[in-house]
């Protein structure tokens, strides 16, 4: 079966085909228009320009799509699309496109929720991966850990109390005067420091919970910054990103050893944008080796927002019966 995917829950417009047929899980085309170059004047997404860039590629990037997987809308056994969450003006942009091909050529319309989209983003890439497992999203939104029971049960065990890490990288790397997005930034900038430079409050809030709270460690640093530049020193940029990293690294290794105790699993899967963050995937991977469990990452260009995942996610839908009408709507949250 081919399904044809649309992703707009932020500052990315994709669509993609996918051939998915029981453990066939091939990836025929990706494509995404990205607007960081938009949003990089503003130092963040700015909602009513995403939308507006959303409505202006969403169309061409369909034909290059398909035309790229050597297929047509006649050859689409199904469509899948993002209906949440994310911002709600960018969301509508393609659920109402996806709403429109859909039933305009009768094929089935499938609303994928987006953090399952991003787990499923392992199943391109790692085609052995089936359920059940721990899943860890990580992302500018989200950090949290899921049961995942099935390829559609999932149920949210543990996440941040307030920020969440991607955020958290954004805000710290953006005071720092760090290139837009401030999240891959700061994961370079953090190889050239020293780890134990600066000690930084942890993330890890309590033994007793597998919850995060990123507000006080991006509080710290701020003021540290603020500190330095108040007084006319020099920031040592390279120590604070390697010891922030450090810092949140040390954190989520800990609740993952945790999280796999709790939950008895030998698997671990990373999703979101922020599961590029080399520091991030090193230190999981340490973990996995000393508690013998298997460590599974997307590979990088299927990280951070694309329409692949939620195609791969969207064949699961449909298996599972979730098929939706003309009344499907965006939910930001």
């Amino acid at each position: 079966m081919y399904i044809l995917a649309f992703e707009s829950s932020c500052d990315e417009t994709a669509a993609a085909v996918l051939e998915m047929d029981g453990d066939k899980r091939i990836l025929k085309s990706n494509i995404i228009a990205s607007q960081v170059d938009i949003h990089a004047l503003y130092g963040g997404v700015v909602p009513e320009i995403a939308s507006r860039a959303h409505i202006e590629a969403i169309s061409k990037i369909t034909y290059e799509a398909l035309d790229t997987a050597g297929v047509s809308l006649k050859d689409i056994g199904a469509i899948a699309v993002t209906n949440g969450p994310g911002l709600i003006g960018a969301l509508l942009v393609a659920v109402n496109f996806a709403k429109s091909l859909a039933f305009a050529n009768n094929i089935p319309l499938v609303p994928v929720d987006h953090i399952k989209g991003h787990v499923a983003a392992n199943y391109i890439t790692h085609a052995e991966l089936k359920p059940p497992f721990l899943a860890l999203v990580v992302s500018g939104g989200h950090t949290s850990f899921f049961d995942v029971k099935s390829y559609t049960g999932y149920e949210e065990i543990a996440s941040t109390r307030d920020d969440a890490v991607g955020e958290c990288f954004d805000k710290i790397g953006r005071v720092m005067g760090l290139p837009y997005p401030g999240g891959a930034a700061m994961d370079k900038l953090a190889q050239e420091g020293n780890k134990d430079a600066i000690p930084f409050p942890s993330p890890a809030i309590s033994k007793n919970t597998l919850d995060f709270s990123f507000s006080g460690l991006k509080t710290a640093v701020v003021n540290y910054l603020n500190t330095k530049n108040q007084k006319g020193e020099q920031i040592p940029r390279a120590d604070v990103a390697a010891s922030c990293t450090k810092t949140i690294v040390d954190a989520i290794c800990a609740k993952v050893e945790a999280a796999l105790k709790q939950t008895g699993y030998k698997k671990i899967v990373l999703a979101g944008g922020v599961s590029a963050n080399s520091h991030i995937r090193q230190g999981i991977e340490r973990v996995c080796k000393k508690m013998k469990a298997q460590f599974f990452a997307p590979q990088l260009c299927l990280c951070g927002d694309n329409a692949a995942m939620i195609g791969a996610q969207g064949y699961y839908e449909l298996l599972n019966g979730r098929v939706a009408d003309e009344s499907l709507n965006a939910y930001p949250s």
